[in-house]
């Protein structure tokens, strides 16, 4: 059909991305256009959309963009979520394969054969102050004192291919980070902004987090923000290398390699094949 863009709707615990594939559908990605197309009430209601597949370094990738129009290196939920929509349209034959991002290569593998589940190899973190940004001098940002909306809190900041800031709580809700998650983003510490995880510790095996993600709000599941969450509680010895993220969302267990490679295991969901008029974009 030449008056219509499909897209197609899949959602990774809670955490919902438009897919638009570029080789069905000619379109030119705006800023204000996603972001509209990505409201709820106004257009289709996504935290984002996936573009792809893309040449990237010469191989098959995805382009993530969050809901407000901004482009994201990576998402762990959205490479989760492109991996299925790869095998469901047939673009990939077997379960292990590999998509680029603005972040890296990604190497995924199904894990079953409805492919609903998808364990994803990470790559590893750095808690290096320039390479996630934070200001100051060059340094590992851990358990380090941080003033937030005027009070002061202990954070670790690392990147996983996007950059994180945690902090440990004794209790966490969605109020609380809704409340903090405006000011840590835009705090001028984090001059490419900062993705929150404020985070209960369960027992060494199991974390329960909160995620105010960059560019996107509030969130009922994050796959960075789990790998980041994990690996921060793993670097303050709090947590084993198997690591159970439990978030509004549902779970995302995380593997930390002997080489502290992350591997994150998680479930993708179909849910609609959209049509969406092209004066929408025009």
């Amino acid at each position: 059909m030449t008056d219509s863009i499909v897209m197609t709707k899949y959602q990774g615990l809670g955490n919902d991305y438009l897919v638009l594939d570029a080789k069905k559908n000619k379109v030119q990605l705006q800023g204000k256009k996603i972001a509209v197309l990505c409201q709820r009430g106004f257009g289709l209601g996504a935290d984002g959309i996936l573009y792809g597949p893309v040449e990237i370094n010469g191989k098959m990738g995805v382009r993530i963009f969050n809901s407000d129009g901004s482009e994201s290196a990576i998402s762990g939920n959205g490479v989760r979520i492109f991996a299925k929509y790869l095998m469901d349209q047939g673009y990939v034959h077997g379960n292990k394969f590999s998509i680029e991002t603005e972040a890296g290569t990604m190497e995924v593998e199904c894990l079953n054969a409805r492919a609903t589940e998808f364990r994803v190899k990470m790559g590893k973190a750095s808690f290096i102050s320039r390479e996630i940004p934070v200001t100051g001098e060059i340094r590992e940002v851990i358990n380090e004192p941080f003033v937030f909306h005027g009070q002061e809190y202990k954070a670790t900041c690392l990147t996983v291919g996007n950059p994180h800031c945690i902090i440990f709580t004794d209790q966490i809700s969605r109020e609380k980070v809704e409340k903090l998650g405006p000011y840590v983003e835009n705090a001028d510490e984090f001059p490419e902004r900062i993705n929150l995880q404020i985070c209960r510790q369960i027992d060494k095996g199991n974390l329960e987090i909160e995620i105010w993600e960059r560019g996107c709000g509030y969130t009922k599941a994050s796959g960075t923000g789990s790998c980041a969450a994990a690996m921060a509680a793993y670097r303050l010895g709090m947590m084993e290398r198997r690591i159970n993220v439990n978030q509004p969302g549902g779970m995302i267990q995380i593997d930390i390699g002997k080489d502290d490679t992350i591997y994150m295991t998680g479930t993708v969901g179909y849910i609609a094949d959209i049509r969406v008029a092209e004066s929408f974009f025009s």
